[in-house]
């Protein structure tokens, strides 16, 4: 029996799952080298808040302190055969920007021949009423580097330092774990399954070597490839160990990385942008060609708030 794949578009003849690229890459800046100025109240982030990818974008727009600069709405984390909508359901709402229905209709303002699939997070231009980007690593890094004038201009995510460095782990870490597990989960072929599983655990074994004498990925402050693996981390035993068949071990069973996802947990307001209902409705009631029955389960329960014991760590 030929497997069904979640989305037909990215499947390969093999049966891998091929992520296609992001759409829109415009830059906000601040020397006037685009038509996106560094202003206040201009922008709007479109987020799900079951999304890692959107994820990440919300947790540095709560660390550089830019909820009064950036708007942001939120989106029902069940996605149905039309995309993300916008629903009045727990942790969501309408959207008061632009009435939208569906995240579709950005994507179509911006762009009326666009066919591909409509994802989360998008910045949205309120002046030219189109999308500056869909790329989450770049909207990332503008929230990082473009905003400081309104926000915490003391917080450097992306020091000089560092940069090649940075650079460097956050491609091993987005191609082996941050999209390794979902070349795991939506593989249509055992093989290809086994060798995407096998390529997470390889590099969270590394990593909880790594962190057995840093308190981060880079020393005694974190950065943006910290979060850019916290996001995945922070699901990976609620839905990537059984959802996307990720169960070698649990994060929970790493001593080091489940200190540092507490860690990374009790920072700030970081804590409040992590919303297991959304994440476990989403992958669990969406998913129907890896889930079709749709059932959540109901755990499994986690202590992110219990000490980490990770203060003595350079």
């Amino acid at each position: 029996m030929t497997a069904t794949a979640q989305f037909p578009d990215e499947q390969s003849d093999d049966g891998a799952f091929v992520r296609q690229g992001d759409a829109f890459r415009d830059w906000v800046t601040t020397d006037g080298s685009s038509p996106y100025p560094a202003v206040a109240g201009r922008y709007h982030l479109y987020v799900s808040l079951a999304c890692p990818w959107a994820h990440r974008t919300v947790i540095v727009r709560a660390l550089k302190g830019l909820e009064g600069t950036i708007g942001m709405s939120v989106v029902d984390p069940f996605r149905d055969d039309l995309g993300w909508a916008f629903r009045s359901v727990p942790g969501a709402g309408p959207d008061p920007i632009n009435g939208f229905t569906y995240l579709s209709e950005a994507y179509l303002a911006t762009d009326p021949r666009y066919r591909g699939r409509v994802t989360v997070p998008i910045l949205w231009d309120t002046h030219t009423k189109r999308i500056v980007s869909n790329s989450d690593d770049d909207i990332m890094r503008m929230l990082e580097t473009a905003f400081d004038a309104f926000g915490d201009a003391s917080l450097d995510l992306y020091p000089a330092q560092h940069r090649a460095e940075i650079d460097a782990l956050n491609e091993t870490i987005y191609e082996t774990v941050n999209n390794g597990v979902y070349k795991a989960g939506f593989a249509t072929s055992q093989d290809v399954y086994a060798a995407a599983a096998y390529e997470v655990f390889q590099t969270l074994d590394a990593l909880e070597e790594q962190l057995s004498t840093r308190r981060y990925l880079f020393g005694a402050s974190p950065v943006e490839t910290d979060w850019r693996l916290f996001v995945t981390l922070i699901r990976f035993d609620a839905v990537y160990h059984g959802h996307f068949k990720c169960n070698l071990r649990r994060i929970v069973d790493y001593p080091n990385l489940s200190g540092y996802v507490r860690d990374l947990y009790q920072i700030g307001e970081v804590a409040a942008t992590v919303n297991f209902d959304h994440i476990k409705r989403h992958y669990y009631a969406t998913h129907e060609e890896i889930n079709p029955t749709r059932i959540i389960p109901i755990g499994p329960v986690q202590h992110l708030l219990t000490p980490h014991g990770r203060e003595h760590l350079g």
